[in-house]
């Protein structure tokens, strides 16, 4: 009688442990997000700092490219705009994720205390 029981109590847990493991991994894509908007912040400051006869230069794979400053400029700012708005999706996507972990938590808690109180 504990036996099906015992099935589901671990079709559940594997539930749970695949749900910490796809939270585990938005949290790293969005501190990789963070870190790229503390990069792109630092670089739109500087571009502040420059006059628009200054030379600036884009890396493209091996080469660097010679580029309008105000061109960098608005790159750098597009740039910032989508890291922020991938940042808003992650965090969304995180509270979902939170939200489904702590039901099937209860889940496999309630699960627990009815196959103990069959044992």
């Amino acid at each position: 009688m504990a036996e099906p029981l015992q099935k589901k109590l671990q079709a559940e847990l594997e539930k749970y442990q695949q749900l910490q493991k796809e939270l585990g991994r938005a949290v790293a894509a969005r501190q990789k997000l963070e870190t790229q908007l503390t990069e792109n912040n630092i670089v739109q400051e500087e571009l502040r700092l420059l006059d628009d006869a200054c030379p600036v230069f884009k890396l493209l794979g091996p080469v660097l490219v010679r580029q309008r400053p105000r061109d960098a400029r608005g790159t750098v700012a597009k740039r910032l705009e989508y890291i922020g708005n991938e940042m808003k999706r992650y965090e969304q996507q995180m509270q979902e994720l939170e939200q489904r972990s702590e039901q099937q938590r209860q889940l496999l808690g309630r699960l627990q205390q009815e196959l103990q109180g069959k044992a």
